[in-house]
């Protein structure tokens, strides 16, 4: 059975996704910089709405829109602030990526942050995709116990990064979720599916699938 994650970042979003049939929401602030830890006000609207329908909520941990997901001593600091309220308000998921300066996975920093988020799951979300080794990288996301990542397979959108998405899924083999995401549409839905093997899809509009 496929999975539909909704991201929203409005109380629009919010009616307009549960309306729609999503499966799971990512709860987020300006969508139009790749989304932002939510506000307290749309984070407890959506928890309250969203359970009352037995929709899971996660949320998107990421204080600041930098673009290159290395975040400096400062910036880690309120990464985990968010994570710590969000949990607080009974989120059942956190959403965060940090790297290093290198491309890859921050261990140490992912390390604590999955630790701090408990008892939520954890989703990578696409700072995977900045990545220089997506192959090597899913093994140390395996490792450190994260559940899911959100990739366009390193492509434009995940109709472009099909074949890596097929790569990824087949790699985990069940022990973390490859959440196909960026440019998921009902008219592209189907493919993505049947080229990549991914059982869950995200995606910023609601649609049913064909």
């Amino acid at each position: 059975m496929v999975l539909i994650e909704i991201c929203i970042d409005s109380r629009a979003g919010l009616d307009a996704a549960l309306l729609g049939g999503a499966q799971r929401l990512e709860v987020c602030s300006r969508l139009d910089l790749g989304g932002l830890t939510p506000d307290a006000q749309l984070l407890d609207l959506s928890i309250q709405r969203a359970t009352a329908r037995a929709v899971r909520v996660q949320a998107m941990v990421r204080p600041r829109a930098n673009e290159t997901f290395v975040p400096d001593a400062a910036e880690y600091a309120e990464l985990l602030r968010d994570l710590e309220r969000v949990k607080a308000q009974g989120a059942h998921g956190a959403v965060f990526g940090v790297l290093d300066a290198a491309g890859r996975v921050d261990r140490a920093r992912t390390a604590e942050l999955v630790r701090e988020a408990r008892p939520m799951a954890v989703t990578f979300h696409r700072a995977f995709d900045r990545v220089r080794d997506q192959i090597a990288e899913l093994g140390v996301l395996i490792e450190l116990g994260v559940e899911r990542v959100l990739t366009s397979g390193g492509a434009a959108n995940a109709l472009e990064g099909v074949e890596r998405l097929r790569t990824l899924v087949e790699q985990s083999r069940g022990r973390i979720t490859i959440l196909a995401g960026a440019g998921v549409r009902a008219h592209n839905a189907a493919r993505i599916l049947a080229g990549s093997g991914a059982s869950e899809l995200h995606g910023s509009v609601p649609f049913q699938l064909p």
